[in-house]
C-alpha cells in the first residue's frame, strides 16, 4: 500500500493548484485524476489579482501572461459580433470593473484552463508531486489515522490502494467523496442546463482591440452569448438544453459572427448553471476544494475558478503546519470557519448581480453588492486563526478602508529591502512574520516563537524594510509606531497590536498558541 501525507482526488485546476502549493511547501502529494489531460473545453479563462499572488509566490508569475488593469472582462449587448453594439454591461452595476493601479503587484491573467492547466501541472510535477492521469478512485474509508483510497487504472484495469494522512476532494460539483460523506448543500439550486460549441475564428479576434470579450447576442429569434479566449478560440453558448447537429451550429456561428468569416468548429459542451455551497467544507481527515465545496457559475468576477484556488491556498499551510509538527490538527478545523462563509457570500454575491440574477424566480433581498477589488483582495477570514475580526464587520471591503485589518490579506506596499524595490506580498509567504519599527516587539516575537518551538521572521520597519512615503506602515497597517502587525504564512494578518502593550512577549506568546492551535 503506498503513503503519501495528501492524496488529492481530481487532477483540474485547483487539484493542481493544490498539488503545485503543498509542493512548494515541500509537502509530498499523490493526485488521482481520471482523465488523461484537459477538457478540450477550455472553461475558465479569467485569473485575478490574488490568484496571480499565489502564482508570484510559488514562482510561476511569469509564466502566465497578466493583463493590464483596465483590461478586465468587458460586456456588451450586440446585434452580433460585426453588427450594431449597444451599451456595455457591467459585472457590478455602477462599477467599470478596474482595480486601482495600487491595489496588487500582479495584474489579472485572460488565459484559457486548458493552457492553464499544463502550466501548473508542470510546476507541480518539478517540485516532486506524484499527479496519476487516467486513473480513477473506487472508493475510500477513514480508518484512525489516515484515510485509504482504492483506486484502478483505467488503461489496464489494475487496482491499489493508497493510504494518506489527509485527503483533499478536488473532484468536481457532483463530487462523489462529498456525497458520500453526506455533506448537504445549500443555495439556488439549479437553475438551467445550457449547451454551447467551440470553434476557432482567428479573424474574429480583430474584434477585440476594442478591449470587449464578451457579447449578449440578441436578434429576432436568436440569442445566445459569445465570448473570446484570446487564443483565436470562441464559444457561442445558447440559453437552452436542445441538441444542434452540425448544420445548425455553423449556422448559429455565422450568426452571431455577423458576415462570413472563415471559422472551425472544435467541440462541443454542456453545463449546468446552478448555486450550491456545502454546508461544511471538512469531515474528519477530508476537504473539499473548488467545485466540490461551491459550485458557481463563471463570472467576470472570478468568482467561481478563483475561489477555488484560495481555498487551497488557505488550506495548504495549514497542512504543512500541522502534517510537520508545527501545530496540532486543531488548526485544520479553521479551514471549513475560514473557507466556507466566503463560499457563501460569492454565492449571494454572484446570483445578486444582473448576469444571473434574471434566472431566479425571486431575487435575492438585503444584500449588499461589494466591488470586485472588495471581493478579491478585501475579503475578511473569521477563526480561532485570526484574532480580532469581530462580528460587526462587513464581509467585505477595499483594502484601503481594512488598512491591514486582522482576517484581511496583507496591504500591498512596494518597499525597499536590501536595495531592492519588492512588494510586501512577497514578505509573507513561507511563515509568520511580525512586522513592527519597535525593536521591542522584535526580539519578544523571537522570544515568544523560540518558547513555543515555531518559526517566525521578524521584520524591522524603517530598517529591514523602507515603506515609502505617504505609504507608511503605520497607515497601511493601522497601527502606531510603537505597534506591531502579525502576518500567516498565507498572507493574512493574524493580529495587529495598536501600540506597545505593557508585556509583549507574553501577549505574542498567547497570539501564537492560539492561531497555530498548539492547544486544542
Amino acid at each position: 500500500m503506498h503513503h503519501t501525507p495528501v492524496l488529492i482526488i481530481g487532477g483540474s485546476l485547483v487539484g493542481l493548484s493544490a498539488a503545485l502549493f503543498l509542493s512548494w511547501r515541500g509537502v509530498p502529494v499523490v493526485v488521482v485524476e481520471k482523465h488523461h489531460g484537459s477538457s478540450p473545453h477550455p472553461r475558465a479563462t479569467g485569473f485575478t489579482e490574488h490568484t496571480l499572488e499565489y502564482f508570484r509566490v510559488v514562482g510561476i508569475g511569469d509564466r502566465v501572461q497578466q493583463i493590464e488593469p483596465s483590461a478586465r472582462l468587458r460586456r456588451v449587448k450586440a446585434e452580433s459580433l460585426s453588427g450594431l453594439w449597444h451599451d456595455q454591461v457591467p459585472w457590478t452595476p455602477g462599477e467599470d470593473g478596474a482595480f486601482g493601479q495600487k491595489a496588487s503587484p500582479c495584474r489579472g491573467a485572460a488565459i484559457a484552463q486548458d493552457k492553464l492547466e499544463p502550466i501548473l501541472r508542470s510546476a507541480a510535477r518539478s517540485l516532486g508531486a506524484d499527479i496519476r492521469l487516467g486513473q480513477e478512485v473506487l472508493g475510500f474509508e477513514q480508518a484512525g489515522d489516515s484515510v485509504i483510497a482504492r483506486v484502478r487504472n483505467r488503461e489496464n484495469g489494475d487496482t491499489y490502494a493508497i493510504r494518506a494522512d489527509y485527503m483533499v476532494a478536488a473532484d468536481g460539483a457532483g463530487s462523489p467523496i462529498r456525497e458520500k460523506l453526506g455533506i448537504a448543500r445549500r443555495g439556488v439550486g439549479y437553475l438551467r442546463t445550457l449547451r454551447s460549441v467551440l470553434f476557432r475564428c482567428s479573424e474574429a479576434d480583430t474584434f477585440l482591440d476594442t478591449g470587449v470579450q464578451q457579447f449578449q447576442i440578441e436578434q429576432p429569434g436568436f440569442g445566445a452569448f459569445l465570448a473570446s479566449y484570446g487564443d483565436g478560440r470562441w464559444v457561442v453558448m445558447f440559453e437552452d438544453d436542445r441538441e444542434r447537429d452540425e448544420a445548425e451550429l455553423a449556422a448559429a456561428v455565422r450568426t452571431a459572427l455577423g458576415r462570413d468569416m472563415a471559422f472551425e468548429l472544435l467541440t462541443t459542451g454542456q453545463w449546468e448553471m446552478a448555486g450550491r455551497v456545502a454546508e461544511r467544507y471538512s469531515q474528519g481527515r477530508i476537504f473539499l476544494a473548488g467545485d466540490a465545496a461551491h459550485q458557481l457559475p463563471p463570472t467576470r468576477g472570478g468568482f467561481g475558478a478563483n475561489t477555488g484556488i484560495d481555498d487551497v491556498y488557505n488550506l495548504a499551510w495549514k497542512l504543512e503546519w500541522v502534517i510537520r509538527s508545527r501545530s496540532t490538527p486543531a488548526l485544520l478545523d479553521t479551514y471549513s470557519e475560514e473557507r466556507q462563509p466566503i463560499g457563501w457570500l460569492r454565492h449571494q454575491q454572484t446570483f445578486a448581480r444582473p448576469d444571473y440574477a434574471r434566472w431566479l424566480k425571486q431575487p435575492l433581498e438585503g444584500g449588499t453588492l461589494y466591488s470586485g477589488e472588495a471581493m478579491e483582495l478585501g475579503q475578511l477570514l473569521r477563526s480561532a486563526a485570526v484574532i480580532g475580526a469581530g462580528p460587526a464587520l462587513p464581509p467585505a471591503a477595499l483594502p484601503s478602508e481594512w488598512a491591514g485589518q486582522p482576517g484581511v490579506r496583507a496591504p500591498h506596499v512596494w518597499v525597499e529591502r536590501a536595495g531592492t524595490r519588492v512588494s510586501t506580498i512577497d514578505l509573507f509567504t513561507r511563515t509568520f512574520s511580525l512586522l513592527s519599527p519597535d525593536d521591542r516587539w522584535l526580539a519578544a516575537a523571537r522570544n515568544a516563537a523560540s518558547g513555543l518551538g515555531i518559526e517566525i521572521e521578524t521584520v524591522g520597519v524603517d530598517r529591514d524594510v523602507i515603506f515609502p512615503q505617504p505609504d507608511t506602515f503605520e497607515k497601511c497597517f493601522g497601527v502606531a509606531t510603537d505597534g506591531a502587525s502579525l502576518v500567516r504564512p498565507d498572507g493574512i494578518v493574524g493580529w495587529r497590536s495598536a501600540a506597545m502593550v505593557e508585556a509583549p512577549e507574553e501577549e505574542l506568546a498567547r497570539v501564537l498558541t492560539q492561531i497555530v492551535a498548539l492547544k486544542k
